[in-house]
């Protein structure tokens, strides 16, 4: 199967999968798993290979982000038992305010995502939006639209996030990082006030599993606070989540400068998320000795495990759709047929990148591929500036980003540390990625108008 009728069959298998999983309540892992089974069939893969596809995207997965997942899952138990989340939240809500919990969130991502991959981010920031949600009573889910929008946005506009880095060079302004962090920073505005205002709405629509008042917490803030007895320091509870965020950021800053030598290769080797992360949680052991619960070290990382191995399975499985995508041929029928989209000017990219995002889950894979299509047409589509090609990468971020679905590991990150139901992951976080992903575009569009 070739061409129109694969992604007619690619959009079936799409929906198939999301009625097996809302209506006739399959397990999403064997959903993903039979459908990503059922669209190889489809879509012609040699049944030889239909094995090794399939292994391929799940191992794959667990290669890029599963240890940081398990590592950054340790890390959040670990602040939640010796009392750490809370005296981090304490700390957020005296500078942003008990209103404003939404806000300090999307902003906290939206920083933290600048070095660190959106997953990651998420993973590491998750227990102060669990902590800041008891404390405030704030919505789960808006605090989670609020964290997830807030890295999305700065994951792909802003370098040294590996994705905007490789636009860019492939665009020709790798030399010109400075102006596509300005341009990212700037084009970031207009996506991060939408983020903020369909959290806001969402949070009233939809309910997670971890409200404030869903049940599962009996006791005030107060009573909480009191059960910890004295709570740890303010530099103790931040390191575990500071210490790996400026090991990635150093990374990036000595890999994006080229830097060479003994010294550098070993400032990249700890800024490795699985590393910076490992680091981490040495941090957060030393907090459980000096709140005398280094006993508990062992069962604690037991009951993670736990929790964790059922997101680790569902976004393998999404790995493997993708995977199974990629090979089916339908990327290559898009790239192929791309200059459909040429005479709409700006919108070209963007629409390129969405379609490919959209189509295979990664964002990163749609920012370079888009731009690795768009590298010999810069001069057709009137790209020539230093200025017009660092929009231009802006341009496939935002397409990048629109929009997170079951193909996604971020998708499966958000929803099951924002403990909400597979459906309701599309009513937030694939429709808030749509949401700023439109809004993004309007504001490259008016910025298309003076370059």
């Amino acid at each position: 199967m070739q061409g129109v009728a694969l992604i007619i069959a690619f959009i079936v298998c799409i929906a198939l999968m999301i009625v097996a999983i809302s209506k006739w309540k399959i397990h999403p892992f064997l959903s993903i798993m039979g459908v990503s089974l059922l669209l190889a069939f489809l879509a012609g893969i040699p049944l030889k290979d239909i094995p090794g596809t399939i292994g391929s995207g799940f191992s794959g997965t667990f290669t890029s982000i599963g240890i940081v997942i398990i590592l950054g899952a340790m890390i959040g138990s670990i602040l939640e038992k010796t009392g750490a989340a809370l005296k981090l939240s304490d700390i957020v809500v005296k500078i942003v305010g008990k209103k404003n919990p939404e806000l300090a969130m999307l902003i906290m991502g939206w920083i933290v995502s600048i070095p660190v991959f959106c997953d990651s981010g998420f993973v590491i920031l998750n227990p102060i939006r669990k902590a800041l949600v008891k404390r405030t009573l704030t919505s789960s889910v808006a605090m989670t639209v609020a964290l997830s929008a807030g890295l999305y946005i700065s994951h792909v506009f802003i370098p040294p996030t590996p994705g905007p880095i490789a636009a860019a060079n492939t665009l020709g302004v790798g030399n010109h990082l400075l102006l596509v962090i300005g341009m990212g920073v700037l084009v970031s505005i207009i996506p991060l006030i939408a983020g903020y205002l369909f959290a806001k709405y969402i949070g009233k629509k939809v309910r997670a599993n971890d409200e404030a008042d869903s049940g599962t917490i009996t006791q005030s803030y107060e009573e909480l606070v009191a059960s910890y007895g004295k709570l740890p320091g303010g530099f103790m509870s931040f390191a575990p989540i500071i210490v790996p965020i400026l090991l990635m950021a150093v990374s990036s800053i000595v890999t994006m400068a080229k830097m060479e030598g003994f010294f550098a290769s070993i400032l990249v080797f700890l800024g490795t998320p699985i590393i910076a992360l490992a680091v981490g949680m040495l941090f957060g052991v030393i907090l459980l000795a000096t709140q005398n619960k280094l006993g508990d070290f062992y069962e604690l990382t037991n009951e993670t495990l736990k929790v964790v191995g059922p997101i680790l399975f569902v976004t393998a499985a999404g790995g493997v759709l993708g995977k199974v995508i990629a090979t089916s041929g339908l990327v290559d029928f898009i790239t192929a047929n791309a200059t459909v989209f040429e005479t709409i000017g700006i919108f070209f990219p963007f629409i390129l990148a969405a379609i490919l995002k959209t189509a295979q889950g990664s964002s990163t894979v749609a920012l370079t591929t888009t731009a690795g299509i768009l590298a010999p047409l810069m001069g057709v589509l009137g790209m020539t500036t230093p200025a017009a090609a660092a929009l231009t990468v802006m341009a496939i971020g935002a397409g990048a980003m629109t929009v997170s679905h079951a193909n996604d590991s971020y998708f499966w990150v958000v929803t099951n540390f924002g403990e909400m139901k597979v459906e309701d992951g599309y009513k937030t976080q694939t429709m808030m990625t749509l949401v700023i992903g439109l809004a993004s575009m309007i504001g490259i569009f008016i910025l298309s108008l003076f370059f």
